[in-house]
C-alpha cells in the first residue's frame, strides 16, 4: 500500500509538474491478480484497483492490515464501494456472491471480513475500482446497477458539458456511514465536467477517468480557484482532490468518470459554486 500524505494549498503553489503528479495522481491500479492500494491521509481514503485474471483476489492481498489500519481485517472500521470497469466478474462478501457487469457497483458495509474478487473470463478480466472510507456504523452490503442509480442530468451541448450524474452510493439510494460514489457519463461531443467549477470545504473527492481511447487524455484541473493547476490523466488513472481544490476536467474526447466523496456530510449540493470568470 502506497501512502500519500496531506498537502496544503500554500505549498502546492510552488509544486513542479512532477511534484504535483507524485502527490495527487494515482497510476498503475490494475495488475493481474494483484490488489493495488493507495492510502491518502486526506480524510483517510483508500483507493484500490483489482484485476483478477487467473485466480480470485482478496481485498487485503499483500497488505499488513494491522500495520496499515491497526485493525484485524480491512473493513473492521471501514466501508467501501467498488465499480466493475472491465468484463463480467464477481465480488464474494462473507460467502455471498454478487455478479457485477460493466459499470455495476457494490457497496460493502463496515464489518465485512472476507472480500474476494474474480473474473468470469481471463480473456476479458473484470477491473474492480474501489474507494474505502472510515466508518463508525454498519449498514447492508448491496449490489447496484446503472438502473438503480439516481439520475441527475446536467449541462448543455452548447457549453460542451452535457452529462448525466448517476448517484449510486448516495443517501437517495441507500444509507451509508460517510462514503458517497457515483458515475458521471458525458454525452458524445461534450468534454467538460463539473463546469462551472466548485469547491466543497467539508468533503474531499477522488476521481478516476475512463471510457476514452488510449490516444486521448483528460486535463484534470485542481488547485485554489485563483491558483489553478492541472494534471494530464490517462484512462484508468485516478486523482486525489482535497476539499480546498477545484475539481473540474476537460478531455480531448468524451469520457466517463467515477467520483467518490468522504467528509463531514453527504449533502451532494453542499458546494461553493464558482463562476468561470473567477478562475485564474
Amino acid at each position: 500500500m502506497e501512502i500519500r500524505y496531506s498537502a496544503n494549498q500554500k505549498d502546492v503553489k510552488r509544486y513542479t509538474t512532477e511534484e504535483l503528479r507524485n502527490e495527487f495522481l494515482i497510476t498503475g491500479l490494475y495488475k493481474p491478480d494483484e490488489a493495488v492500494s493507495f492510502y491518502s491521509h486526506v480524510d483517510r481514503m483508500v483507493v484500490v484497483g483489482i484485476m483478477p485474471v487467473n485466480e480470485s483476489v482478496p481485498l487485503d492481498k499483500g497488505l499488513d492490515v494491522w500495520k496499515n489500519f491497526g485493525t484485524s481485517f480491512f473493513l473492521e472500521r471501514r466501508e467501501a464501494g467498488f465499480f466493475n470497469l472491465g468484463g463480467p466478474g464477481k465480488a464474494i462478501v462473507d460467502g455471498v456472491s454478487y455478479s457485477l457487469g460493466n459499470k455495476d457497483c457494490i457497496y460493502i458495509t463496515k464489518g465485512a471480513k472476507e472480500v474476494l474478487f474474480s473474473s468470469d473470463s481471463k480473456e476479458e478480466p473484470a477491473k474492480f475500482y474501489g474507494v474505502s472510507a472510515p466508518a463508525h456504523a454498519s449498514y447492508e452490503t448491496r449490489l447496484l446497477t446503472l438502473a438503480d442509480a439516481a439520475k441527475k442530468p446536467l449541462g448543455k451541448d452548447e457549453t460542451s458539458n452535457k452529462r448525466v450524474i448517476n448517484q449510486f452510493i448516495h443517501p437517495d439510494v441507500l444509507p451509508t456511514c460517510q462514503l458517497s460514489m457515483g458515475l458521471t457519463i458525458l454525452s458524445s461531443g461534450s468534454v467538460w465536467n463539473t463546469m462551472p467549477s466548485h469547491t466543497h470545504e467539508r468533503r474531499m473527492e477522488v476521481y478516476t477517468y475512463f471510457d476514452f481511447p488510449e490516444s486521448e487524455v483528460v486535463f484534470h484541473l485542481m488547485g485554489e480557484p485563483t491558483e489553478t493547476r492541472h494534471l494530464v490523466i490517462k484512462a484508468g488513472e485516478a486523482v486525489i482532490s482535497p476539499s480546498w481544490s477545484i475539481h473540474s476536467g476537460c478531455g480531448t474526447a468524451s469520457y466517463s468518470f467515477i467520483w467518490a466523496m468522504g467528509g463531514e456530510n453527504q449533502a451532494f449540493d453542499d458546494m461553493d459554486v464558482l463562476a468561470s470568470s473567477e478562475l485564474k
